[in-house]
């Protein structure tokens, strides 16, 4: 794999988690959120909140579809494995991956945002501060990764 390559979908990962802690820097004093409080947020708080969310989506989507099969391939560790979640406790077993419970929760909560939940504002609020409350680890992870496939990248 091309040196090039492995830059590209780190830098995509990167932009992501960088967005991403943008907007949650900037909804630091409306967290956590509650329903009334999630109801009664101006435009401007809202449309900061989608950016979190679709860049917490979109970070944890490209580390799972291109960063994590990428690292197995780096490592020469893909071997036969199909099945994702044999993938991930490869990546766990060799280090790349600190822990595939904490992967899959971060998983989960992505999966949360694909379901709108308009009429249940306690619900949002609850995914919502599970996801701000697991943003920085989501960047530690994606940092973890990254320094371990550094290892494999031959220039």
């Amino acid at each position: 794999m091309s040196p090039n390559v492995v830059s590209l979908v780190v830098a995509q990962c990167e932009t992501h988690a960088r967005r991403m802690l943008w907007a949650k820097r900037a909804l630091q004093a409306v967290f956590p959120l509650n329903a009334g409080r999630l109801r009664g947020l101006d435009d401007e708080k809202v449309a900061i909140i989608d950016q979190f969310v679709g860049r917490f989506a979109k970070l944890q989507d490209a580390m799972g579809a291109k960063l994590l099969p990428m690292v197995l391939e780096l490592t020469k560790e893909q071997g036969d494995l199909e099945a994702y979640l044999d993938k991930l406790n490869r990546l766990e077993k060799i280090g790349a991956l600190p822990s595939v419970d904490e992967w899959l929760e971060l998983r989960e909560m992505r999966n949360a945002f694909a379901h709108d939940y308009p009429e249940d504002s306690d619900l949002q609020a609850a995914v919502l501060n599970r996801a701000f409350s697991a943003a920085d680890r989501l960047v530690e992870i994606l940092q973890h990764v990254k320094g371990y496939a550094a290892r494999y990248v031959h220039e």
